[in-house]
């Protein structure tokens, strides 16, 4: 999920420059310690249902799928969040129907339900349980859940947990990125001709009809170009090197 207004995604490398309050620095660290904690439970699931699953249904079109096991993935996060965090808000991929109005709008409607409310926390978590789900339909090792936090309409802290890899990605608002508990940053290349760009594969019409328009435009001038299906694997590989940037046309 996006949060409006190119707010952060779950992925992202979040730094101080944005003058918002802050939870304090241990909330910060028990956020931090229970999105890792639900990221691999959900990315146990994954690995034991690694050679594939069965589509539940279709979302926006048959390039947008749903599996059985999205909604137990979902479940377990849920649980554990709530478990230690009870009065906070949970958005996931049941709760939003298809296409980027679609997640905006949940997004938003959820924002605003916590600004009315008298007795919120200002948390809300949200969830993609298994991004890369047509990789995880066919048993390809390219899938994962991503969590996010965000504390009055700003995402604090980050997640995502690759459990084919072993790899933890995460982030946490002024503290930049780490992947296993390791400082991690992005990619030293200068020059365009020196860089691996990562690319999404949309299942919107529209938004694939811009991503193949981009593609002769940007192929000359890179080294390579790489098309993983997995946002928040690419974003994570672009944190700590391995891509030098991803693009991707309407990413919700």
């Amino acid at each position: 999920f996006n949060l409006k207004s190119s707010r952060s995604k779950s992925t992202a490398i979040m730094t101080s420059s944005s003058n918002i309050e802050l939870p304090s620095q241990e909330t910060l660290d028990s956020l931090l310690s229970v999105a890792i904690t639900a990221s691999k439970q959900a990315g146990e699931i994954i690995l034991g249902n690694a050679g594939g699953a069965d589509v539940l249904k279709s979302k926006a079109n048959s390039r947008d799928l749903l599996t059985l096991i999205d909604p137990l993935c979902e479940k377990t996060i849920r649980e554990t969040v709530l478990a230690t965090f009870p009065t906070h808000a949970f958005l996931g991929e049941e709760d939003v129907p298809p296409g980027k109005e679609a997640s905006a709008a949940a997004i938003e409607a959820k924002l605003q339900q916590l600004n009315d409310a008298d007795d919120n926390d200002n948390y809300l978590w949200i969830v993609d349980p298994i991004d890369g789900t047509s990789n995880f339909v066919h048993g390809m090792p390219l899938c994962m859940p991503s969590v996010a936090v965000a504390y009055k309409g700003e995402v604090v802290v980050g997640v995502i947990h690759d459990p084919h890899r072993m790899e933890t990605f995460s982030a946490v608002r002024g503290r930049g990125a780490q992947m296993n508990g390791e400082p991690i940053s992005v990619g030293e290349q200068s020059d365009i001709g020196d860089a691996i760009v990562a690319m999404g594969s949309p299942p919107a019409e529209e938004s694939m009809k811009m991503s193949l328009a981009a593609l002769p435009v940007l192929m000359p001038k890179v080294r390579t170009i790489r098309m993983i299906g997995s946002a928040a694997l690419m974003l994570a590989w672009v944190a700590n090197g391995r891509l030098t940037a991803y693009w991707e046309y309407d990413l919700s």
